[in-house]
């Protein structure tokens, strides 16, 4: 349950910083490292057994 939460901690952080950068690229590489945490947050959840609607969502 640790590593989920802390795939879930990095998302948010990445999400953030992506919100606040006014660079278009650095923006989006932010936000693919966001997505990329939820994805890991996503199978880890799955590998828990946990439903999928428990995860919360990044908007």
């Amino acid at each position: 349950m640790k590593m989920l939460a802390e795939y879930l901690e990095k998302a948010i952080t990445f999400e953030r910083m992506a919100a606040a950068e006014r660079d278009a690229k650095l923006r989006a590489d932010l936000e693919k490292q966001a997505v990329a945490y939820r994805k890991l947050a996503a199978e880890r959840a799955k590998h828990l057994k946990l439903p999928a609607d428990s995860l919360p969502n990044p908007h």
